[in-house]
């Protein structure tokens, strides 16, 4: 039972009369009255428990899009359900109408809509249905509490996806639309065409040309068929925010380029997330299937604050990948962890795969070091610049190890992530 704004302000009077007119049989009267009135309504009021609830609607959304959820509410009792309806999900779900009215009549349904605009990556699922039933004088209601189960999966976002077009269209000119105008070792012969003016001599095969009347070249495609791996680091330096971003889903956004861009090159992409031990992995995607996969193998990942176990990530990593490929490693450059965890293990792992990391840079730190205003500006820029110079060595360490380096920040880590397969794939390297 739940009592009524209505019912406060009729004890409030029945206080304020005895005093006006002070008689004991004045004041039962009024009471008597006041509890008879809300036994009355209480016994009215719609019956909450006879209500049965149904879900329907929406069961995934991108980060930052709107989803819609119906909760069915039939009444399979005799009388009008009559009040509000609260539909309770978590403060990140961004639910709303926060309460809405009831009125369904017995035997019939109402469906009440719930709209949610998600903040936070992962499932997200309804709490619970408060209905009040009020009474047809309002002064008291029947009020029950119920879980109507629900989920809705929040996807990342992949704002990157934009890049793609532009990406594709660069990797159209290295699949035999153009004379390579520098032959990698891992280039494969395409198909014979007439010389034009611009190609390439080193191009022309002279053997056909000798065939027929005109100059005939060569022209090449990078190898097809290559494997790309990609590794999430999910431990603590994963949880930092760039700005208003966390480090991961950054990584995510351009992990979903590469692997949208590289499975359109013919590439097989597999992915693995890691910390101390796997929290997601996809392998053997078909190229449909690849970005839905991982996609769905993202969206509940959240950052742990433990330290990442290199040793066990490059365990996992050598008994799952025989043959040689790329692995990209999406990671912070942080020189306490790699320095104690990665880069002992690097000539073991650069011996049989090809190894790039990429690494959300801070925007913040460069215009930190640009800051001159006063003197905690200037110290500010000191430290700030002591960062990234931190930051260039290990990244030369690492190159001295053969290890690929891309160091962006968030608006541009994905591109430039894009760009370095793409420059491997031009020189052959895959």
């Amino acid at each position: 039972m739940a009592l009524t704004g209505r019912l406060g302000l009729l004890a409030l009077l029945g206080a304020v009369v005895p005093i006006v007119l002070p008689s004991w049989w004045t004041l039962a009267a009024l009471w008597g009255v006041l509890l008879a009135a809300v036994a009355v309504d209480l016994t009215l009021a719609g019956n909450v428990r006879a209500l049965r609830l149904h879900r329907e609607g929406d069961t995934s959304v991108r980060l930052g899009e709107t989803a819609r959820v119906s909760l069915i509410v039939e009444n399979t009792g005799r009388r009008r359900v009559k009040g509000r309806l609260r539909d309770v999900w978590p403060p990140s779900a961004a639910a709303g109408p926060r309460v809405v009215k009831l009125d369904v009549p017995a035997g019939e349904r109402r469906r009440v809509e719930t709209t949610l605009v998600p903040t936070r990556r992962g499932d997200r699922q309804a709490v619970t249905v408060t209905i009040r039933s009020s009474g047809p004088l309002g002064l008291a209601a029947r009020q029950l509490s119920r879980r109507a189960p629900w989920t809705v999966r929040v996807l990342p976002a992949f704002p990157s996806r934009r890049h793609l077009p532009g990406k594709l269209a660069k990797l159209r000119e290295l699949t035999g639309q153009h004379v390579a105008l520098i032959r990698g070792q891992g280039t494969e012969f395409d198909s014979l065409r007439e010389y034009v003016d611009g190609d390439d001599v080193r191009s022309i095969d002279w053997r056909a040309t000798a065939r027929r009347r005109d100059v005939v070249v060569r022209t090449w495609r990078p190898e097809r068929d290559r494997r790309i791996y990609l590794v999430l680091d999910t431990g603590r330096t994963s949880a930092g925010r760039v700005g208003d971003i966390p480090r991961l889903d950054c990584s995510m956004d351009a992990a979903l380029l590469l692997g949208a861009l590289a499975s359109r090159a013919g590439d097989r992409v597999d992915l693995l997330a890691y910390d101390r031990r796997v929290r997601a992995r996809v392998e053997g995607a078909s190229r449909t299937d690849l970005l839905p996969a991982m996609v769905r193998a993202m969206a509940p990942l959240e950052p742990e604050l433990i330290e990442s176990d290199a040793a066990g990530m490059v365990s996992t990593l050598m008994s799952r990948v025989r043959q040689r490929c790329l692995v990209v490693l999406l990671t912070e450059l942080n020189s306490a962890a790699i320095e104690e965890g990665l880069l002992p293990l690097l000539p073991q792992l650069t011996a049989r795969h090809l190894v790039m990391i990429a690494a959300v840079a801070d925007p913040r730190v460069g215009e930190m070091a640009a800051a001159r205003g006063d003197l905690a500006a200037v110290y500010d820029a000191a430290a700030a610049e002591r960062a990234r110079a931190e930051r260039r060595r290990l990244t030369a360490e690492l190159r001295g190890y053969g290890v690929e380096v891309v160091d962006a920040p968030p608006a541009d880590i994905a591109p430039a992530l894009a760009d370095a397969y793409l420059a491997l794939k031009a020189a052959g390297r895959l």
